[in-house]
């Protein structure tokens, strides 16, 4: 269950063809799990905007109900084309634990680690990163950057990596994301 969620797309009409009323797609910030929300009457949401939908709620101040899981291709294409930029303002709200993820990232097996699934990082990066953290853990992306040559914006690559997660079903490994609903 995620507590808050960033909004992808916010439709005052609701969608056409679809139920009457607003709607409002968005990604949680735990488990980047994908929602259809209904929000409060009389709410306006913003794209990119941080929202309370856990269990307690009193505490939500715009969020209706949760309608449910939904998985990336029910997403609208405004949505689609903001998912990106959402997530990699969550990744650097969230520093500290993608951070961590880089400390304490293992190896999948004896022959693959899992590093080598962020997307343009090969093999010399991976290792870079791996001798740079047994000198001293790293601190922040600003630190990774500074320590790793060629690895400029660690956040864009966690981001792109749960993009790559969430919109290709059959995913082998999953390092952030749950697996789609089956249907």
């Amino acid at each position: 269950m995620e507590d808050y969620v960033y909004i992808l797309d916010y439709l005052p009409t609701g969608r056409i063809g679809h139920r009457r009323g607003a709607i409002a797609y968005g990604i949680g910030e735990n488990q980047f799990t994908l929602l259809e929300l209904i929000p409060k009457r009389g709410v306006k949401l913003s794209i990119g905007e941080r929202v309370y939908v856990g269990k307690e709620l009193d505490k939500r101040d715009k969020i209706a109900k949760v309608k449910g899981r939904i998985n990336y291709e029910d997403l609208t294409s405004t949505a689609h084309g903001e998912i990106l930029y959402v997530l990699v303002d969550i990744v650097k709200r969230n520093e500290k634990r993608f951070v961590k993820f880089f400390n304490e990232c293992p190896p999948i097996t004896t022959r693959f680690h899992a590093f080598e699934l962020l997307p343009g990082l090969g093999k010399k990066i991976m290792q870079e990163i791996l001798d740079e953290r047994k000198k001293k853990p790293f601190e922040s992306f600003e630190d990774i950057s500074k320590r790793v040559k060629n690895l400029h914006h660690p956040e864009k690559i966690i981001a792109k990596r749960i993009l790559e997660e969430l919109s290709e079903r059959e995913q082998k490994y999953r390092l952030f994301t749950r697996p789609p609903l089956i249907r």
